[in-house]
């Protein structure tokens, strides 16, 4: 049988050469400070029982409600003339714990770096490959998944992850589960689909312990009902039908779509945390933050490019994201967007690009790296006309008489032209 990281890396990648055009390849041709922003998590001992004080089974017992989550900043409205944070949102798609041990790396990174993430896990990697017809993927027959399923062991080194994760302060979102993409593919998707995919995302977390006969272990510490607040689309396709379903379910947010780096705003009741497009530098056009972008901008649909080249391209990305963070944060300090995968395309280029990307900003003054949760969380505790007023700012455009004059009080009201997204689709 094969293992679950080459199953997992292998199904990813025959899914992600179909969505090139997608959310593989949308193109165009100061002194560091500690500083308050997430609180510092604890180290959570991911396979450490939950106070049966506070723990209060749901169905089979594979998740449990254990009270509020730990390690979530208080959101504050911002004070007239103060100018706001920049948030940075570092976010993976799929989050399965194989034998690159990634997810367990990136949980020490942002331990050490004072910072907290979103996990979008794809419900099938709780889902063993024996289980497989448990799941009936839209227009599809039972059994099907472009990403594969998982074993046993893989499962439990996933759940251990996501525990340990939850109670670290991070976000467990969904990337849904099969990973349609291209013709046929989540993109001709209904909103009943979406809905159909959902309920099975949420059904997998909730029975992994049914599914792969497990007994004793601990039970991840989160009521995914309620956890459940947003996700990205596979290959960022079907956003407009998902909308309708994430909205009626009780979503929060969606980051499946393609901005530039400004303030965002609600569609359809959601707030719209898209995918941005940040500079690659020495090219004369951008990219999405993303991982997979970079690579196929650098070595096409192959993962295994020139090794020559390694180094210079994950260098290129930490760059590339280097300077969108720096044209928000000396401007208009619109939230910054980063995708990734729990991958090592290039030799691991880009893991090394995210690493020191997170080591490098993610300690800056006034810096908080958060997840998509928390920066939602602030989005709704601010006052409407300051948000309306940050979206009349540009990408990278400071305010010309400075931020105290810029949200005081007495500032004009602002605009209602909103700069969105760009025209093209990715």
């Amino acid at each position: 049988m094969m293992g679950a990281t080459q199953r997992i890396a292998m199904g990813f990648m025959a899914a992600a050469v179909c969505a090139a055009a997608l959310a593989g390849c949308a193109t165009g041709d100061a002194g560091a400070k500690k500083t308050a922003g997430a609180p510092v998590p604890k180290r959570a001992e991911a396979g450490a029982p939950v106070p049966k004080s506070a723990l209060r089974l749901i169905g089979d017992g594979s998740t449990a409600f254990t009270g509020t989550q730990p390690h979530l900043p208080r959101p504050e409205r911002l004070r007239p003339g103060q100018k706001p944070p920049q948030f940075v949102v570092f976010s993976w798609d799929g989050a399965g714990e194989d034998s690159q041990k990634l997810f367990s790396h990136f949980r020490k990174v942002a331990r050490d770096n004072k910072a907290t993430m979103t996990y979008f896990l794809s419900g099938v990697y709780l889902l063993p490959d024996e289980k497989r017809d448990l799941y009936h993927p839209p227009r599809r027959s039972p059994g099907r998944s472009d990403i594969g399923f998982n074993d046993e062991r893989g499962v439990r080194d996933t759940v251990e992850q996501l525990r340990g994760a939850w109670l670290e302060g991070n976000e467990i979102g969904t990337h849904f589960n099969g990973h349609f993409c291209g013709s046929g593919g989540v993109g001709d998707w209904s909103a009943e689909d979406w809905k159909s995919e959902i309920d099975q995302a949420k059904s997998f977390v909730q029975s992994w312990k049914t599914n792969t006969g497990t007994r004793q272990a601990s039970p991840l510490p989160f009521d995914y009902d309620k956890e459940l607040i947003g996700a990205r689309t596979p290959c960022l396709e079907g956003r407009e039908n998902f909308l309708y379903a994430a909205r009626e379910m009780g979503f929060r947010y969606d980051t499946s779509g393609v901005n530039d780096q400004v303030w965002p705003k609600k569609e359809q009741g959601l707030w719209d945390l898209s995918m941005q497009l940040v500079p690659v530098p020495g090219r004369a056009f951008e990219t999405l933050a993303m991982d997979y972008n970079f690579m196929v901008n650098q070595s096409g649909t192959t993962s295994q490019g020139d090794r020559a080249k390694h180094e210079y391209w994950g260098n290129q990305m930490r760059d590339g994201l280097l300077s969108g963070f720096d044209r928000a944060y000396h401007g208009n300090r619109a939230p910054l967007i980063i995708g990734n995968h729990f991958e090592s395309w290039n030799g691991g280029t880009y893991m090394r690009a995210i690493e020191e990307t997170i080591e490098r900003v993610c300690t800056q003054r006034e810096v908080r790296c958060v997840s998509f949760r928390q920066l939602a969380d602030w989005l709704d505790a601010q006052d409407p006309q300051t948000l309306a007023k940050l979206r009349t700012l540009k990408v990278g455009q400071a305010p010309t008489q400075g931020w105290t004059s810029f949200l005081s009080a007495r500032s004009a009201p602002a605009s209602k032209s909103v700069p969105g997204a760009p025209a093209a689709k990715p």
